[in-house]
């Protein structure tokens, strides 16, 4: 398997443009897999399990030029832990936990980079704002001072056909574009957090910044 993870790497890296950002998803994969990532010049890793990755952190601490993302759902109890390990979480999901990780981050004195993940579609089995909720918080989210609001995260539902999928993806864009020209003064619409093993070139053709990729580095997991 570590063998092969170069050759994939380079195959994707040259199947999508180089200002997008790779984001390597290591959720049950070893460290020292995830060491064969870093030596083919992954930089970017990404965590769906606080523990997990606080034991994987240990254990490469070595390798002190990585970005870790946590990409999965957060919850309240776990946000002190998670602005301690990660510089991004792409999972903002709510107006209360923003208000709470801005709280924490202040005590803490971090400035954590945060995405806004949004539903463009009614989803139950995933979290997020629907756009209407999320246009309405904007005012209360441009309030909190200690993070860094860079952009916007989504994920499909499952079982769209690739027309679908990209309805998703270049609305997610385009709901950007609409929330940068209000012009605020906190947040920013910088990055598009979207794209998995599945449709990540979908979602590079819609603008994507950065894609979370599992399944097509380091096979399936359990």
């Amino acid at each position: 398997m570590i063998s092969s993870i170069s050759e994939r790497i380079t195959t994707i890296r040259a199947s999508i443009p180089p200002s997008v950002r790779l984001i390597a998803v290591t959720k049950q994969v070893p460290s020292e897999v995830i060491r064969a990532a870093y030596a083919a010049g992954i930089r970017d890793f990404g965590e769906n399990r606080i523990q997990e990755a606080a034991t994987k952190q240990a254990e490469l601490h070595d390798l002190s030029d990585i970005t870790w993302h946590f990409i999965g759902h957060l919850q309240s109890n776990k946000a002190k832990k998670a602005l301690e390990l990660f510089d991004w979480i792409h999972s903002l999901d709510n107006l209360k936990l923003a208000q709470r990780l801005d709280e924490l981050a202040q005590q803490l004195g971090v400035s954590p980079q945060v995405c806004l993940q949004v539903k463009i579609l009614p989803d139950p089995s995933k979290s997020g704002w629907s756009v209407p909720e999320l246009l309405t918080d904007l005012p209360a989210l441009n309030e909190c001072k200690n993070l860094q609001i860079q952009g916007l995260m989504t994920i499909p539902p499952l079982g769209l056909k690739d027309a679908e999928i990209s309805h998703v993806f270049n609305s997610t864009q385009e709901l950007a574009k609409e929330i940068a020209a209000k012009n605020w003064t906190r947040i920013k619409m910088r990055e598009l957090s979207m794209g998995m093993s599945g449709d990540y070139q979908l979602a590079v053709e819609a603008g994507a910044t950065m894609v979370r990729l599992g399944t097509i580095l380091f096979g399936n997991r359990s």
